[in-house]
């Protein structure tokens, strides 16, 4: 998380609509299978977007639980005074176990060795951990092969006999719900099936079985179980252009990433623009110089490609994007002419302006849209908009703060406050 930033002429901003957040939540959780809970998994910084801002507006939209990866991301959550349940899956040998089972966690548990940290942080804490056991059902990364899941759940019903652990949850992970009908699909869920059978018959009480990703939660009523673990759908991104768009899905991006033009000049034809000459102006032309580049996030694999709404009109990056800025070429009459040191570029938002979205930056580098919005780096302050869950709205453009100070922040109102074509005020 960046800290509050001088409020005025910002270089450039990640508004992050927790409204439209909310709103993702509550349209999910709208579509599960009776009796489903919804995890927000808010791994990563909430994918980038701001990690305890983001996982408390998601339980104000009724959210159940949260998910992260690592210990550090879940014990950061029970710093910030969340006491929902958190599952965190990513352990390591010598991870925080302890503090894990002092924190209340649920902690994944995909082999013996897993097994064996959290009964020793247990039997050293003086209390039962809560753990889940990870099945891997097809997807060949965490979790417990079939092969050994019998030496998994009988070491795990010892242990809960022993009064070390408790076993919460029964879980795993699909590899190509993403990709409607791939035959991957059901063959996971039917060993999904055949590993928790095996578990309940041996005394396993689940409170919680689980494999939906976003995908399966927005595909698949199948698979919905207890509990639906949606990490991309809740900041309002297609978990693929195979499902649809945001738009289509019922979905709202939450982030827009903009930036304040920092140098417009003109210059002559063959004009070379930006490392390498991969670009020169075919005529004489309007550049505008735009203060992203590859440190804060921007993708280095767009450069001549990535989109950018700047002056009423749609522009591509011209030239390489190097660490901290890049190029856009404006060309020549009005719209050209009424861009200005300080006009907006607005890279991705919801759409909503004719500007563009992270999945079309996502094409633009041979990416997927989970990446585009990860990567914005730290340097880049999160601006929350629509915090007041009480005042939730359609469109952005409430009250403003920046990365949790509540204050009010002057140049809030970013991507409301622009205008049809894109314009509007830059500060």
């Amino acid at each position: 998380m960046t800290g509050t930033v001088p409020t005025s002429s910002p270089r450039a901003r990640a508004e992050i609509d927790l409204g439209a957040l909310r709103g993702n939540v509550r349209a999910l959780r709208a579509g599960l299978s009776p009796g489903a809970e919804l995890m927000a998994v808010v791994k990563s910084d909430a994918y980038g977007h701001g990690m305890v801002p983001c996982a408390r507006a998601a339980l104000d939209a009724g959210a159940r639980w949260l998910g992260t990866a690592t210990p550090q991301e879940a014990l950061a959550l029970r710093a910030a005074g969340i006491t929902a349940p958190i599952l965190c899956w990513l352990w390591t040998p010598g991870d925080p176990w302890r503090a894990g089972v002092e924190a209340g966690l649920d902690m994944s548990v995909s082999g013996m060795w897993a097994l064996r940290e959290v009964t020793g942080a247990a039997r050293a804490a003086g209390r039962t951990a809560r753990v889940q056991l990870k099945a891997d059902t097809g997807l060949g990364r965490n979790g417990c092969q079939p092969a050994d899941w019998p030496e998994l759940v009988a070491a795990a019903r010892a242990a809960e006999a022993e009064g070390t652990v408790r076993v919460t949850g029964l879980w795993s992970h699909l590899a190509r719900a993403d990709e409607p009908g791939h035959p991957s699909v059901d063959a996971q869920l039917d060993v999904f099936h055949e590993m928790v059978a095996y578990a309940e018959k041996a005394g396993i009480e689940p409170e919680v079985r689980h494999i939906a990703n976003s995908p399966a939660t927005l595909t698949l009523p199948e698979s919905h179980f207890d509990l639906v673990r949606t990490g991309i759908a809740v900041f309002g991104i297609s978990p693929g252009p195979e499902l649809g768009t945001s738009r289509e899905l019922g979905l709202r991006p939450v982030m827009t990433l903009a930036a304040s033009v920092a140098l417009v000049k003109r210059v002559p034809e063959g004009h070379g623009v930006s490392y390498g000459h991969r670009y020169r102006t075919a005529a004489d032309t309007t550049l505008g110089l735009i203060p992203l580049g590859y440190a804060d996030g921007v993708p280095r694999h767009a450069s001549g490609r990535g989109p950018v709404l700047v002056g009423g009109a749609v522009r591509r990056v011209a030239g390489r994007v190097a660490m901290d800025q890049f190029v856009v070429d404006l060309g020549t009459g009005p719209e050209a002419d009424a861009v200005h040191e300080g006009a907006p570029a607005v890279l991705f938002g919801p759409g909503d302006h004719g500007e563009p979205t992270a999945a079309d930056w996502a094409e633009a580098a041979d990416t997927i849209a989970y990446e585009i919005v990860t990567r914005i780096g730290a340097r880049v302050p999160r601006v929350y908009v629509n915090a007041d869950a009480d005042a939730d709205r359609e469109t952005a453009g409430g009250d403003a703060y920046v990365d949790g100070d509540t204050d009010r922040d002057a140049y809030g109102h970013g991507h409301g406050d622009l205008g049809e074509d894109g314009r509007g005020d830059a500060r």
